[in-house]
């Protein structure tokens, strides 16, 4: 999710303080090769609330930064499109949506080596990784918890195999991080499987969805009229504290209400409980991936999704909270 969503418009933003500036000569006109040096990511807000704009003179303007940071129109499209997508295939013939998780997976995976390789060098086997994520998907949905595990160990090990065709230099950093990939991406979707093999596995994969959009949705509008305290500013500095709240808020009024009418079995207050689990695993997902978008020094994971990013942009609260939805359902009203 998108780090602008957390506070108010002004005083928070994905982007990180700029680093002090060098001192320089007072004078009328200072040269290019002057001036500070910023970090890429870098920009820093007027007090006004816009940003510094170079004009044809070489002095500097004033615009109004955008308020949501991101292409509205484009992201409500996409947002609807792949709605629409997942409602479809969920609702009328479940296997198709494990094979829309696994084209998610997949792509994930994609995103997430292609970043790690041009920021960092690192070379993550990709083929075994996307096979072993694709079997992973699919054994959870056919085989259960224990078809999970053991594709993600078989996982585990083609990483280690395949990597052994190139030289030795950086193999420990390389596999480390196929098999943090291998996690990170396909064992916690397989959770999603694992939710729709039961009778009821649609509505649960439902009310999965819901609870994090809704939880996200909750942040956005607290955290924009209310936000003043940050959650945590080294990580996220547009994470606020009373966006945590709304999440939280919302989240466990939308679990009560899915958990009444929508699961078999299911009671109001369990949905509160699933709600606050759903509300502080998306979060901690969210800054997870910020953690790991700051390390490789990027925004986004991609651009694939106008307005929202890449596809790691929008799994990064979701994957964290399907393991925490699947034990909650199974604590509360078994594998149906």
């Amino acid at each position: 999710m998108n780090d602008s969503s957390w506070g108010p418009p002004r005083a928070a933003g994905y982007f990180e303080p700029r680093e002090p500036a060098r001192a320089v000569p007072a004078g009328p006109l200072r040269d290019s090769g002057e001036a500070a040096q910023t970090r890429p990511m870098s920009i820093v807000p007027e007090p006004g609330g816009g940003v510094p704009e170079q004009r044809p003179d070489g002095g500097e303007g004033k615009r109004t930064r955008k308020r949501a940071g991101r292409d509205l129109p484009a992201a409500i499209g996409v947002g609807l499109a792949l709605g629409a997508v997942i409602l479809a295939s969920l609702f009328v013939y479940k296997p198709v949506f494990v094979g829309v998780i696994a084209v998610a997976v997949v792509v994930g995976l994609w995103e997430l080596s292609s970043r790690l390789a041009e920021r960092k060098g690192i070379r993550v086997p990709l083929p075994p990784l996307a096979a072993g994520g694709t079997a992973m998907v699919v054994s959870g949905y056919l085989r259960g918890a224990e078809g999970a595990w053991v594709a993600a160990a078989l996982t585990a090990l083609a990483v280690l195999i395949w990597r052994m065709a190139r030289p030795p230099e950086n193999y420990l950093r390389d596999v480390t991080a196929g098999v943090f990939a291998a996690f990170y991406v396909p064992f916690l979707a397989t959770f999603v499987a694992l939710m729709l093999a039961a009778d009821d596995g649609a509505w649960r994969v439902l009310t999965f969805l819901l609870l994090t959009v809704v939880s996200d949705t909750g942040a956005y509008a607290v955290g924009w009229k209310l936000g003043r305290r940050k959650l945590a500013p080294r990580i996220s500095p547009g994470k606020t504290r009373e966006g945590l709240a709304g999440a939280v808020v919302f989240a466990m009024a939308a679990g009560a209400l899915s958990m009444e009418f929508l699961i078999d079995d299911g009671a109001w207050w369990q949905g509160l409980v699933l709600g606050l689990g759903v509300a502080l695993s998306a979060t901690l997902g969210d800054l997870g991936e910020s953690m790991i978008k700051r390390d490789l020094g990027i925004k986004d994971m991609g651009t694939l999704l106008p307005g929202h990013g890449g596809i790691m942009d929008r799994l990064d609260s979701l994957l964290p909270t399907a393991p925490v939805t699947w034990l909650l359902f199974l604590a509360f009203v078994g594998t149906g």
